[in-house]
């Protein structure tokens, strides 16, 4: 879970890093000069390309999501058992370690 929890943060900053850069786009669109039009252009073609990668890196971590699933489920309908088992066992170590707080 700590994986996929720093992925859905990474996800997260990158939107509002995007969200940030496009802002400040609007904020300088009537700043005159050629270093300007130039820092524009430059932030302008990270966007796309940010865009891109945050939409592929979506798309990866739904998937990867989806197959972790599906093995689970599978596991589960195949050894009911040792999952009860292990749900159990768990339960009970969260249990004691609140307990002992």
């Amino acid at each position: 879970m700590d994986g996929e929890t720093s992925k859905d943060k990474l996800v997260s900053d990158l939107k509002t890093l995007v969200g940030d850069a496009e802002e400040l786009l609007k904020a300088t669109t009537n700043q005159a000069g050629e270093k300007v039009a130039q820092a524009r252009q430059k932030i302008e073609q990270s966007l796309i390309e940010g865009k891109k990668a945050l939409a592929g890196a979506e798309q990866t971590l739904v998937k990867k999501s989806k197959e972790c699933a599906e093995i689970a489920d599978d596991y589960v309908r195949e050894n009911p058992w040792s999952a009860i088992g292990i749900a159990a066992s768990v339960g009970l170590a969260l249990g004691l370690l609140i307990r002992g707080k």
